[in-house]
């Protein structure tokens, strides 16, 4: 080593001369042993290097003492590093390892090895009671009652939709069905000419089970007056005008029907209605007659269809 002298003619240097190394029980002063700060060993950031940013010398540790043992410090563990850097991380350790024990410092090291990182500690999940896993567990979930399962459900915007329960489609915003009592009802005939055509028939005015036609979600029941093939009776000779002022004569028929009562939500039939009688005692002042027969059918009679209501919903 050559002579250096300070600048400005200080005094030289009074360490000049001295055993390598500090006293012991002295802090360790001046540059710590190494690169400068900030500069990596062998091209990585050594994190356990003495004057790198973040280090702080721990307050409170006794000054060593001679004839004891120097005090021993652990460094933060790391995280597992992939393989590909394990070599690389294993040399800077060494390095950091012989660097620090120069200075009399103990450092203690884990070295996790592994391809891969580490994984989780497992995730404890609490059972069903009872010790069932509740990935096994049946499902108790309550599935929604969206409507009958019958594709031809229809969702009813006039009271006249309601002629479809007669055909065996349900009406999905009809009232709950429950018991004959209290329910509201609509009742529909067919025509014989076209058996799958239904017309209103309204009976029971003021009723209990009277429904106007703007109040069909309230209405549960519905009856459906089907024509008995071959009833076909005796009627009369009507004269009639027809559309353009001409007078026609046609035959007015009478005939029977069958009456039988539905749940309008699910169109399951509920109960019978009997025979209800389509007279055909009086010319009609209005009628709609097959131009080829001449002839019109009588409808069913109100007070009989009445009747049947009183009977079955009263």
């Amino acid at each position: 080593m050559s002579d250096s002298h300070p600048p400005y003619g200080g005094p030289s240097d009074p360490n000049a001369g001295q055993p390598w190394g500090q006293p012991p029980g002295q802090p360790v002063s001046g540059q710590p042993w190494g690169p400068p700060p900030g500069q990596p060993i062998s091209g990585q950031p050594d994190p356990f290097a003495y004057g790198q940013p973040g280090y702080q010398q721990q307050p409170g540790y006794p000054q060593q003492q001679p004839g004891y043992p120097p005090p021993q410090f652990a460094t933060p563990v790391q995280p597992a590093k992939k393989s590909r850097g394990l070599m690389i991380g294993l040399g800077v350790g060494a390095a950091t390892v012989a660097l620090l024990a120069l200075c009399g410092v103990g450092v203690g090291l884990i070295v996790a090895s592994g391809d891969d990182d580490p994984e989780p500690p497992p995730v404890a999940t609490t059972s069903a009671p009872g010790g069932t896993d509740p990935s096994t567990a049946p499902s108790t979930e309550q599935t929604p009652d969206d409507g009958p399962n019958n594709n031809n459900a229809v969702t009813a915007r006039y009271s006249s939709d309601f002629e479809s329960v007669c055909e065996g489609s349900p009406i999905l915003n009809a009232k709950d069905y429950s018991t004959p009592s209290g329910s509201k009802a609509y009742t529909f005939y067919n025509s014989v000419d076209r058996p799958d055509n239904w017309m209103l028939r309204s009976a029971g005015y003021g009723k209990s089970y009277y429904a106007k036609s703007d109040e069909f979600e309230s209405v549960s029941v519905v009856g459906c007056l089907k024509y008995q093939e071959g009833s076909e009776g005796a009627g009369k000779k009507c004269q009639l005008k027809d559309s353009s002022d001409k007078i026609i004569t046609i035959d007015y028929v009478s005939s029977r029907y069958t009456l039988t009562f539905y749940a309008a939500k699910t169109a399951q039939k509920i109960g019978d209605g009997g025979t209800i009688n389509a007279p055909a005692v009086r010319c009609p002042s209005f009628v709609t007659y097959n131009k080829s027969t001449m002839k019109a059918y009588a409808s069913p009679d109100t007070g009989a269809i009445e009747s049947a209501l009183d009977k079955f919903l009263g």
